[in-house]
């Protein structure tokens, strides 16, 4: 499976900060929701699917699922920190809209 997609190092190093023995991997996925009409969801994941497509960084793996993978295509997965607090970021050229809290978007 081919993609365009960017894990940057600042992603793993906070994967492998949180991510625990039983859930070694690190999914996004694309689901229907938010004020948009779609919004990321992020979690830790015990397994990989057979048609998951993982990406590694420095060790970590992310996992993004075939579906998911057709929304996400050329976007780029990052940690940033900044003063208003820490979270996982996705900058995505496919959104052509998102809404002010940068939870959901639309394509």
């Amino acid at each position: 499976m081919s993609h365009n997609i960017i894990f940057t190092s600042d992603a793993a190093k906070r994967i492998s900060e949180i991510k625990t023995e039983n859930e070694p991997y690190f999914r996004v996925m694309v689901k229907g929701g938010g004020c948009s009409g779609f919004q990321y969801e992020m979690k830790l994941s015990a397994e990989v699917k057979e048609d998951d497509l993982v990406i590694e960084t420095d060790g970590e793996k992310l996992l993004i699922d075939p579906i998911s993978l057709e929304y996400l295509d050329g976007s780029t997965i990052d940690f940033v920190e900044e003063l208003v607090g820490a979270a996982f970021k996705v900058s995505n050229p496919n959104a052509s809209s998102s809404c002010g809290c940068g939870v959901s978007f639309s394509v």
